[in-house]
């Protein structure tokens, strides 16, 4: 155990039970919880983001949520910053950050010690790329990425267009990839992981729930206020099928199925960032037990420090 001061960082799949987890341990510990999501830091996404209820949120203090709104700009530079920022400002008062999301890169930027350059958006090139991949797929933009930069281009969803054209624009601009330095602090990362069946059934189930919340309804008042469905943030699981399903007649049950099947999708590729194979990372399954096994593992590993 190192001797520096721990963070605690819980990473698994959506829909398996990071956010219980992270208010478990904050309580039992002492501890307040930051954020590593890329899309709760958005204000008025409450429902589709799976944001900590207003109850949860009062129980234990929360870093890095509800700080801007869905056409500002958020980025792994901006996030690393502020997770930093908290970090020092949580154990200033002698408190156990608990970082807590499924937002890969961000998690692994952080426990890594990253150090990206804060490259602002270049509307005008970007538009230029998503020109290109438009008209010629994405092919060509990964070989662009890989010439420019192939740590990223090995490490992010090469799928992804929005990824691999910020990737390109960042790499044009500082024309390195980030630098790595240890960060201050020990890392306790903690894995929570299921059965695949059982997982798809908890993603079907929260989808379901988040409807009967008022899904629907949030998502048509982002498009009452002017909130164009080509922002990032409105990229997040659910919003545009649903915006389907309110402006172009797409039957709610069959926006609701391919959420659950989007979803069903991402959470595959979360084990891209979160292997279980990676000896850094202390797996646990989620069940009804992983709260007092995790509690005693914290425990026993916070005494080592």
């Amino acid at each position: 155990m190192s001797h520096q001061p721990p963070v605690v960082a819980i990473v698994g799949p959506t829909a398996i039970g990071k956010t219980s987890l992270s208010l478990h341990l904050a309580a039992e510990f002492q501890g307040e919880i930051i954020s590593g999501d890329s899309r709760q830091v958005y204000r008025k996404m409450d429902i589709g983001t799976a944001k900590p209820t207003k109850s949860e949120l009062s129980q234990i203090p929360h870093h890095l949520i509800d700080i801007i709104d869905p056409d500002d700009e958020y980025n792994l530079a901006t996030f690393l910053r502020n997770a930093r920022v908290a970090i020092d400002d949580v154990m200033s008062r002698h408190k156990l950050p608990v970082v807590v999301g499924g937002t890969g890169q961000y998690l692994e930027g952080l426990v890594q010690g990253w150090q990206v350059p804060p490259v602002p958006p270049q509307p005008e090139l970007r538009a230029k790329l998503e020109s290109q991949a438009k008209e010629g797929g994405l092919t060509l933009l990964v070989k662009e990425l890989f010439s420019l930069d192939p740590d990223t281009a090995n490490r992010i969803d090469l799928k992804n267009p929005r990824r691999v054209i910020r990737a390109i624009e960042v790499a044009r601009s500082a024309g390195t990839s980030p630098v790595q330095i240890p960060p201050a602090f020990n890392p306790v990362i903690i894995g929570l992981t299921m059965d695949r069946d059982q997982l798809d059934h908890r993603i079907n189930r929260r989808t379901d729930a988040m409807i009967t919340e008022g899904w629907v309804g949030e998502v048509k008042e982002l498009l009452d206020q002017g909130y164009s469905l080509d922002l990032p943030s409105m990229s997040s699981l659910g919003y545009r099928e649903l915006a389907r399903h309110l402006n172009d007649g797409l039957v709610l049950e069959e926006a609701v199925i391919e959420i659950k099947r989007q979803t069903r999708r991402f959470a595959r590729k979360q084990y891209t960032w979160f292997k279980p194979t990676d000896p850094r990372i202390h797996w646990f399954n989620a069940d009804d037990n992983a709260h007092p096994q995790i509690t005693t593992f914290l425990a026993d590993t916070l005494d080592q420090g």
